[in-house]
């Protein structure tokens, strides 16, 4: 009996291997695209957000997956308080793997299955199933970043169901009026709904380790802070993030190929060095995979290997700021950093968050009084950072 064969096999239903499969089932429907995916659902257990000024070309291929959306954000600091108009969004991935499954065909979308062996031909899963295709993407996140280094962003986020309406009009992108530890701290919450919220409180670390217990009863200490009587905590995630200061990508890419498979998300390193977001930069890949004439693996993986080599160009402004933030600031005082950064202009910081921060952006953001001795930020940009490798729990 042939094997089931199939144009392009997507590795991981994550939040690139989805967008990469709804990308070309909208833009590309002639090619029969394959999804694999271990766990019992696609997308886990996550909230993904974004603002709306981060996406182009492709947007609307993420509206059927929207949760929740908002028309402006909150940010709180010891020293600053602010109200910013650009329009959040929040995707989950409840949504992400119903739209899935509603549009891929049921036998394009296989869960449960464990991959064990990969070649640019050629997916065999743990049943003994082998699948043969045009072209393999591997989105299935990353073990860590080996060759590069920086910090980590990490954290623990609760969906609270509340006894009485909790009152908030817009998210709080980010409260950093809260106890400094372990770094730079914030609490993050988004109404989804007037009695429901998600609280995540986070962390920009020096170490990886991520002592939940002690998260959880943050959260908590937040909750009743607000006056927020939680009847329930309906899910929780964790998760721990590279935050990118420096690196080797050639080395990086030569560390995690295997000849002829793509490799996408953050097994390609396509996050922001500094905020960790993907979610815009998956869209801007899965949209421009479309375009392509071949695709053949070689030709993939060629598309994919040149997209992250521009994507790590882009970013060197973003890993010098990381450096900066790490090397140069104590970690109680980290959020200076951010509270002044908070009160430049909107249409700057939209930039910012979208990677696409102008020349005169880069100047503006860097000029004046420095939030951090100006000797440890020079020093800083020599050491930039901790090894990001390995690391077993990237979303």
């Amino acid at each position: 009996m042939s094997a089931p064969s199939t144009d392009i096999a997507i590795l991981g239903g994550g939040l690139s291997g989805g967008l990469i499969a709804l990308a070309l089932a909208a833009r590309r429907p002639e090619l029969r695209v394959t999804l694999f995916e271990a766990g019992t659902r696609c997308g886990g257990d996550h909230v993904w957000s974004y603002f709306a000024s981060d996406l182009g070309d492709g947007a609307e291929l993420l509206e059927p997956l929207v949760a929740a959306r908002w028309d402006g954000y909150f940010v709180r600091f010891p020293r600053r308080q602010r109200a910013l108009r650009t329009a959040y969004r929040s995707v989950t991935s409840e949504r992400l793997d119903a739209v899935l499954r509603s549009t891929l065909p049921a036998e394009a979308l296989l869960t449960g299955a464990m991959v064990t062996e990969v070649t640019r031909n050629a997916v065999t899963l743990a049943d003994g199933r082998i699948f043969s295709a045009h072209a393999v993407i591997d989105a299935r996140g990353a073990a860590g970043l080996p060759h590069m280094a920086g910090g980590w962003q990490k954290f623990a986020g609760q969906m609270l169901r509340l006894k009485v309406p909790h009152g908030l009009t817009h998210p709080i992108v980010m409260d950093a009026s809260v106890a400094q530890a372990d770094g730079y701290r914030f609490v993050y919450a988004l109404p989804f709904t007037s009695d429901a919220v998600f609280v995540e409180d986070t962390y920009y670390s020096d170490v990886p380790e991520l002592d939940l217990p002690v998260l959880r009863q943050r959260i908590a200490a937040y909750a009743a802070a607000q006056d927020w009587r939680v009847e329930a905590i309906e899910y929780e995630e964790t998760g721990v993030l590279p935050v990118v200061g420096a690196g080797d990508f050639d080395a990086f890419w030569k560390a995690g190929r295997e000849p002829g498979v793509a490799r996408a998300g953050a097994r390609a390193g396509l996050l922001h060095p500094l905020t960790s977001y993907s979610l815009p930069i998956a869209l801007r890949l899965a949209v421009h995979l479309c375009t392509l004439d071949k695709l053949s693996g070689d030709a993939v993986e060629e598309a994919c290997h040149a997209w992250a080599r521009e994507h790590w160009r882009q970013g060197r402004f973003y890993r010098m700021l990381t450096a900066m933030l790490f090397g140069a600031a104590a970690p109680d005082q980290r959020y200076k950093v951010l509270e002044r950064f908070y009160g430049l202009s909107e249409p700057l910081i939209e930039r910012f968050y979208a990677g696409q921060s102008s020349p005169a952006d880069m100047l503006r953001i860097l000029a004046g009084k420095p939030p951090v001795p100006l000797g440890a930020a020079i020093a800083s940009l020599r050491g930039k950072g901790r090894p990001l490798a390995p690391l077993g729990n990237l979303r």
